[in-house]
């Protein structure tokens, strides 16, 4: 058999296959696709819809007249009346926390102090000037660059308060705890710390503390509370009468100031241009004016108040004697 054998294609060009649709198992485009009828095997009623129903009746529901079962109105009531308790009992907790925390404020501000602070201090007696000791070091006031020492020996001072004066002195600072503070500045001392340190002192009027009373019986010894030179000697008057004199010593430090020191009996040794110590340098001794005049400092103490007083003011306004 010597017949060639020859390929035919079997696609015809006319049926436009898309390079998608070549190789896969595809019908021309122009052909229908006829789906065999099916029936179901419910039978469905094609007639028109017939509602075997029951029709819709009165229901029965409760008249708006009617109670509820449920306490609605009793709830209404009680709620304000819960809500008043609850307020009530939290008020009484914060009155009760505010009573406790103000006593606890003043258990701290009076609990800590000695009955010595809050009562007067008792006299040591009539001084003789063979037992008169010189006082340690110790600041009372202080005003700039002058720090006024204790003009008298410790253990001989009643009680040391400070007023104003009424001739230009100039005010002073005090150094330790006010014993007659009020409450509010005790608690708030107490809260935030301050106005504590030695020694005790008392207020014993309004106005600036401006002249420092440090108070002695009759005869005690009184020491220049600064560094510096005597400037004047001068009688003290009281009531057209002489007591004692008035020592004006110019500090060292400040000579722009004059320290003033009143109500004592001048030493006889004691000149003007005379160089003082502080706390070494003996001034004087306090004088009696207990029958001359009513001494606010003796509140204080369980004597009549003798005191010396101590001073700070410019020197233009002192006048030499």
């Amino acid at each position: 058999m010597s017949e060639r054998i020859r390929a035919q294609r079997i696609r015809d060009e006319a049926w436009g296959w898309s390079f998608f649709e070549d190789g896969g198992l595809a019908l021309d485009r122009h052909e229908l696709w006829e789906e065999p009828a099916t029936q179901s095997a419910l039978r469905v009623s094609q007639s028109s819809v017939v509602s075997r129903l029951k029709a819709q009746g009165p229901s029965d529901t409760v008249g708006r007249d009617m109670p509820s079962s449920r306490p609605t109105r009793r709830r209404r009531v009680e709620r304000p009346e819960v809500r008043a308790a609850r307020r009530a009992r939290n008020f009484a907790l914060l009155v009760i926390l505010a009573i406790v925390l103000v006593v606890a404020l003043l258990l701290t501000a009076f609990g800590g102090g000695s009955s010595r602070d809050l009562t007067p201090l008792a006299a040591t007696g009539i001084a003789t000037a063979d037992a008169q000791t010189s006082p340690y070091p110790q600041v009372v006031a202080v005003h700039g660059a002058v720090r006024l020492q204790m003009p008298i020996a410790q253990n001989a001072v009643t009680a040391i308060g400070y007023h104003a004066a009424d001739d230009g002195a100039m005010t002073l600072s005090p150094i330790g705890r006010q014993g007659n503070e009020g409450l509010v500045q005790r608690v708030v001392h107490a809260i935030f710390g301050g106005g504590g340190g030695h020694p005790t002192w008392y207020q014993l009027g309004g106005g600036t503390n401006s002249a420092l009373d440090v108070g002695a019986t009759p005869g005690t010894g009184v020491y220049s509370p600064v560094d510096g030179t005597v400037v004047g000697i001068s009688p003290y008057i009281v009531g057209g009468r002489h007591y004692g004199a008035q020592i004006d010593i110019q500090p060292q430090n400040a000579p722009s100031l004059v320290v003033s020191l009143t109500q004592l009996r001048a030493d006889p040794s004691l000149t003007v241009g005379a160089s003082v110590v502080g706390g070494a340098t003996l001034l004087g001794r306090v004088v009696d004016l207990a029958r001359v005049e009513k001494q606010a400092l003796a509140r204080y103490t369980n004597d009549a108040g003798n005191h010396v007083t101590v001073e700070l003011r410019p020197a233009a306004t002192l006048v030499l004697h």
